[in-house]
C-alpha cells in the first residue's frame, strides 16, 4: 500500500459558500432591522438615534473576528479548554449577583457591567453547554447504559445552569436552555426511561415555578384568555399582532413603520420581529423563514457527516440552539405561545446575544470545513483531477 500526502487547498464546498451566505445575509438583515426599529427610541430616550446600532455594529465586528477565529480553530485545541470554559462560564453567571458588578432591571440580575458595557453571560451558557454535552457524552458513550458514571455528570451540570440562571430570575432562558439540552442527551442515545423520568419530576416543578412568580402567571393566563388584562400582561403580544398584520403582503419599507414607534415595548429587542414584518411584509418574512432553513439545512448536513460523535453532536446542539431560539421568539411575538425573554438570533439588540450567535455559527461552519476536508483526504492524490497535470 502507498501512501499519499494530501496539501490542504483551503477552498470551501459549494455547501459551505450557502452555509456562510446565509449567516452573513441574516447579520446584515439583523443590522439594517435593528437600525430602522431603535432609531426612534434612541432619540428619544438616549438622545442618540444611532445608540442601539452603534453598540451592535461594534460587537457585531467583534462576532465576525470570533466567527472567523471558531470556523478555523482546531476542534481538538477547543476540547482541552472544555472544564475552563464550563467553570469560567459559571462563574460568570454568579457575577450578576454581586453587588457592583452585577445589574439589576426590573428585578432581573441577568447582566455584568464591564466599563460603559453590558454582558449577558446566560448568553454564553448557549455556546459552552453543548459544547460540553458533545465532549462528554463522545467521551463516554460506552457507559451510556450507567447512569452515575455516564449519565450524571452531563445532568449536574445542566442542573447547575438551570439553577443559576433561574435565580437571575430568567426562568425563560433557563426552560430553554435545558430544554436543548435534552435534545442533545436523546441524540446522544441517553435511554428513554431517564426522559420519562425527567419528564415526571420537570412537569410539575415548571408548573410551580410558573406559578411561584406573579408575572409569569399573569403571562400564561393572557395568553389562554387574550382579553382578560388587555392593556396589562397582554398589551405588548396584543399590539405585536397589530404591528405584524399592518405590513401585509408588501410592507410599508424599510424605515417607514409606524406602528413600532409608541405602540410596541422593546421593539428594538425582544420584539423586533413585530418592527420587522411591519416594514417588509409577508414576503420579507417568508424570506427570513427561507434562510433560517436554510443555515439549519447546511448546519444539520454538516452534523450528518461529521466523522465523530463529538462533531456531530456539537453541530446538532448549535444548529438547534440558534433554529429553535428563532422559532421560539417569532411564535412568542406572533401569540403563539405565552410571553417570553427570548431574543431573535442576529436581530434582536444586544451585543451579547450577536456576538454569541456568530461564534456558534463559526464552529457550525467549522464542523462542515472538516468533513470537506476529511472527503479530501480520501482520494488518492493521483485521483484528484486538479492536481494531475499531463505535459
Amino acid at each position: 500500500m502507498y501512501q499519499f500526502d494530501v496539501e490542504k487547498t483551503g477552498r470551501l464546498s459549494p455547501g459551505n459558500h450557502i452555509l456562510i451566505g446565509s449567516i452573513l445575509l441574516l447579520t446584515g438583515l439583523g443590522l439594517v432591522t435593528l437600525y430602522s426599529s431603535s432609531y426612534a427610541f434612541g432619540q428619544r430616550f438616549f438622545g442618540d438615534g444611532l445608540y442601539f446600532i452603534s453598540r451592535q455594529l461594534i460587537l457585531g465586528l467583534a462576532g465576525i473576528v470570533f466567527f472567523f477565529f471558531a470556523s478555523r480553530i482546531k476542534l481538538e485545541i477547543l476540547r482541552k479548554c472544555i472544564k475552563l470554559l464550563v467553570i469560567g462560564t459559571f462563574i460568570l453567571c454568579l457575577l450578576t449577583f454581586v453587588p457592583g458588578i452585577g445589574v439589576n432591571k426590573n428585578g432581573a440580575s441577568r447582566w455584568i457591567k464591564i466599563a460603559s458595557w453590558t454582558y449577558q453571560p446566560s448568553e454564553m451558557v448557549k455556546l459552552v453547554l453543548p459544547l460540553y454535552l458533545a465532549h462528554i457524552f463522545d467521551k463516554k458513550k460506552d457507559t451510556l447504559d450507567s447512569f452515575t458514571s455516564g449519565v450524571l455528570p452531563p445532568v449536574l451540570v445542566t442542573a447547575l445552569f438551570f439553577i443559576v440562571i433561574y435565580f437571575q430570575n430568567n426562568f425563560s432562558t433557563a426552560v430553554f436552555i435545558a430544554v436543548n439540552a435534552l435534545i442533545i442527551f436523546f441524540l446522544a442515545g441517553v435511554k428513554f426511561r431517564y426522559f420519562f423520568a425527567a419528564i415526571v419530576m420537570l412537569l410539575p416543578l415548571s408548573g410551580l415555578l410558573i406559578l411561584t412568580k406573579e408575572h409569569r402567571l399573569r403571562r400564561v393566563i393572557s395568553f389562554f384568555w387574550p382579553d382578560w388584562e388587555p392593556q396589562g400582561a397582554g398589551y405588548q403580544v396584543r399590539s405585536s399582532l397589530l404591528t405584524i398584520m399592518s405590513g401585509g403582503a408588501f410592507g410599508k419599507g424599510i424605515g417607514q413603520g409606524t406602528r413600532k414607534i409608541a405602540s410596541v415595548p422593546e421593539v428594538h429587542s425582544d420584539f423586533i420581529f413585530a418592527s420587522f414584518a411591519e416594514e417588509s411584509g409577508f414576503l420579507g418574512v417568508l424570506l427570513l423563514f427561507i434562510l433560517f432553513g436554510v443555515f439549519a439545512c447546511q448546519g444539520y448536513k454538516a452534523a450528518l457527516k461529521a466523522e465523530t460523535a463529538f462533531r456531530r453532536l456539537l453541530a446538532y446542539g448549535l444548529v438547534t440552539m440558534v433554529v429553535s431560539q428563532a422559532l421560539l421568539n417569532v411564535a412568542v411575538v406572533s401569540g403563539s405561545l405565552p410571553a417570553t425573554g427570548v431574543p431573535l438570533p442576529f436581530f434582536s439588540a444586544g451585543g451579547s446575544s450577536l456576538a454569541t450567535t456568530l461564534l456558534m455559527a463559526g464552529l457550525i461552519v467549522n464542523v462542515s470545513s472538516h468533513n470537506q476536508e476529511a472527503v479530501l483526504e480520501e482520494v488518492p492524490y493521483y485521483a484528484r483531477e486538479e492536481e494531475f497535470d499531463v505535459r
